[in-house]
């Protein structure tokens, strides 16, 4: 073969590659392109921020997998019970049996791309427990600061690959549209330095996260503006559960007050330090939990926030706080405990002057995970050709009402690996039907839930005050919080059908600004998360309304017959019961 010959080779192998846009940088999103480009796709990485701005780096918890040598008497079977337990028999079961028996399989992914996990002093992986999981099968990496141990390792991964020409990154691009042809999707409009850019694709995931920032309180950064979500509505992809959004039950608040500013940056207490044996107790000191559930502090996350706002309500004090008390751990343990374990919870409550070996912490819930979003099947493939989603964006059926901690990393990878595994053709054709969109199991569980009146800030003046984006989160938090009702949804309702004729979020913006997009884009999600909670009507998980149907079932949820139905919506059909 000559040197032409070869060089036309190569030119023509170049030109057969497909290519992938991943849209998102957690670990949804970096694993993805690690995959592809291994795969020999060719692949642009688009970051909003930089490559660790993101939900994942911020993670505390660990991630959830039944590993070949696991705990005694844990088994795929049992995280998988967990799961579905957790998520109020709302689960789509062949995604839940997906993500638990496949886990293994992405942990060893992770551990190739150079994570490394915490051992037991006998040199094998140190599996925790945390709320609502049966057994020890908790993975960490760096203790309290799981997410930030993947996504340095991962991040290196790629830029190593990007040093080797595999992967190109593109850093603090905001994708401000999906470009389509011939009914699929075809690339992406991103504003990178002023300038609005375009890249061509054979498809594009979106792994863009969660939309925390809907909320006065969150334990989201600034990038979670639910950009993903209204990118594919606009392109109309259908959208699922979309009430259903967890709060987390303990994040800390300032001392001398219970509520947390809109612009301040919450501390989250893991619920692994519940998980270790930390208690919640009120004003008076007396321990509440186990008046609201029999797994008391171990309760699934919506159970725990639930309660705290309905205790604070029945002390006559809604917007108040409780309080985490951690100093038994530090006794039973024995001294340096909370700071070998919790070495960057120790940090943060001592800059916030609190010594949580010697005090308690207060604590309230604040917005932590949207359980649904885009609709998917089992290989993160959308109701539109050509766009797929995973991570927090996606609506897989794993999550159900309410997600069982630890799964949400792990959902990322298994999903986004099964992504690109169905991009390089690696599985058969989409099962979408072309003749209705509605996907063959449409509905996982995930949706608005704000803030609780525990936590929330108040809404104060008119609800339909100019739009801006502090008034949106109050009104969120104030309406559509862990305790809703029909009047509030209705309320919040209206004033956001009122910001929607000045802003129009279902235009793309003409500007240049990302932050005009980032409201334009939270406004929908709130127009569709406020839309989804008023469909239904009887409490369910995270879903929680105290004019529901079952009064009954505060708590554990209701039991009518119709109380697991799923709802996706459209832009192109308002509301499809499925």
């Amino acid at each position: 073969m000559t040197a032409h010959d070869l060089a036309v080779e190569r030119t023509a192998a170049r030109q057969q590659r497909k290519r992938l846009v991943v849209v998102g940088s957690g670990i949804a999103g970096l694993y993805s392109a690690l995959l592809a480009a291994e795969g020999g796709a060719e692949v642009v990485l688009l970051s909003k921020g930089a490559l660790a701005d993101s939900n994942t780096y911020f993670a505390q918890g660990g991630i959830s997998a039944v590993l070949d040598e696991p705990a005694p008497g844990d088994t795929v079977a049992a995280h998988i019970a967990d799961t579905l337990k957790a998520g109020n028999g709302h689960c789509d079961e062949d995604a839940v049996r997906v993500l638990c028996a496949e886990a293994r399989r992405d942990i060893a992914g992770l551990r190739r791309f150079g994570v490394r996990f915490d051992l037991d002093d006998g040199g094998d992986p140190a599996l925790g427990i945390e709320a609502a999981h049966s057994a020890p099968r908790i993975l960490h990496a760096g203790g309290d600061a799981t997410g930030a141990g993947v996504a340095r390792a991962l991040i290196r991964a790629v830029l190593d690959a990007q040093a080797a020409g595999r992967i190109r990154v593109i850093g603090h691009a905001h994708v401000t549209s999906l470009t389509q042809a011939f009914g699929r999707v075809t690339g992406v409009t991103y504003v990178h330095d002023g300038r609005e850019l375009s890249c061509q694709a054979d498809a594009v995931l979106l792994a863009t996260g969660g939309a925390g920032r809907l909320f006065a309180q969150t334990t989201n950064p600034s990038v979670a503006t639910a950009d993903g979500l209204a990118l594919a509505w606009r392109a109309g992809a259908e959208v699922a559960d979309l009430e259903f959004f967890q709060f987390h039950p303990t994040c800390m608040v300032p001392r001398g007050d219970a509520r947390e500013t809109a612009g301040s940056d919450p501390l989250l207490i893991s619920e692994a330090v519940r998980g270790e044996g930390a208690i919640l107790v009120d004003a008076h000191g007396e321990r509440f939990m186990p008046a609201y559930h029999p797994d008391a502090e171990l309760a699934p996350r919506d159970v725990v926030s639930r309660s705290i706002a309905l205790h604070l309500a029945a002390l006559g004090d809604p917007n108040g706080h409780v309080y985490l008390d951690a100093r038994a751990l530090e006794e039973r343990r024995g001294a340096g405990f909370l700071a070998r374990r919790f070495p960057t919870i120790t940090a943060r409550t001592l800059e916030a002057g609190v010594d949580w070996t010697r005090e308690l912490v207060p604590v309230a819930p604040a917005a932590h995970y949207w359980m649904g979003g885009v609709v998917t099947d089992l290989n993160g493939r959308t109701s539109v050709p050509g766009l797929l989603a995973a991570g927090e964006v996606a609506c897989t059926g794993v999550q159900g009402a309410n997600r069982l901690a630890s799964n949400s990393l792990l959902e990322g990878l298994v999903f986004g690996r099964r992504a690109v595994e169905g991009f390089l053709g690696e599985v058969t054709a989409s099962p979408w039907e072309p003749s209705s969109g509605i996907p063959p199991r449409a509905a996982s569980a995930a949706s608005g839930l704000t803030l609780t009146h525990a936590s929330g800030i108040p809404l104060n003046g008119d609800p339909a005050a100019p739009f801006d984006r502090g008034a949106l989160r109050r009104l969120m938090t104030a309406k559509s919080g862990v305790l809703r009702s029909g009047t509030d949804l209705s309320e919040a309702e209206a004033a956001l059908n009122s910001w929607a004729e000045d802003v129009d979020p279902e235009t793309v913006p003409d500007s240049l600004d990302p932050r005009d997009h980032e409201d334009a884009n939270l406004l929908l999600a709130a127009q569709l998360l406020v839309h989804a909670a008023r469909q239904r009507r009887t409490s369910l998980g995270a879903h929680y309304r105290s004019d529901s149907w079952e009064e009954a079932a505060a708590v554990d949820g209701p039991a009518d017959e119709d109380f697991d139905k799923r709802y996706t919506m459209s832009r192109k059909a308002s509301l499809i019961l499925d």
